[in-house]
């Protein structure tokens, strides 16, 4: 079974940074996409960026393109999320996610497996 466990989040000043990281187990995870997602109070879950875990492509939303920076350290299992120039909209509970088919996904749904989430809040 694959778990996925996000850490890294916490209460910070807007302008400021934070690096969540999201250890995966129980799979190989060589064809797998991994993806970070956030959702804000009363809001949908939106899509922020993901990485190829073997190719190492990456993509992300236009609302943290050039602030946010997705990572990987295979040898760890470990995705990362590079947090920058943080805003108060940036303000949500961020969820690590896996998606076995590999390939570039951005809806919630085409994702199996979701961390338990990690808190981000920016402070203005």
């Amino acid at each position: 079974q694959v778990q996925l466990v996000e850490s890294g989040g916490g209460l910070v000043q807007a302008g400021g940074s934070l690096r969540l990281s999201c250890v995966a187990s129980g799979r190989t995870f060589r064809t797998y996409t991994m993806a970070w997602f956030r959702q804000a109070p009363e809001k949908e879950r939106e899509f922020v960026s993901f990485i190829n875990w073997s190719g190492g492509g990456t993509y992300y939303a236009d609302s943290v393109k050039g602030r946010f920076t997705i990572s990987r350290d295979i040898a760890k299992n470990t995705v990362f999320l590079q947090m920058n120039s943080l805003q108060p909209e940036d303000t949500a509970v961020y969820y690590c996610a896996a998606r076995s088919l590999g390939g570039g996904a951005t809806w919630a749904a085409s994702y199996e497996y979701w961390g338990q989430g990690t808190q981000v809040t920016v402070s203005s």
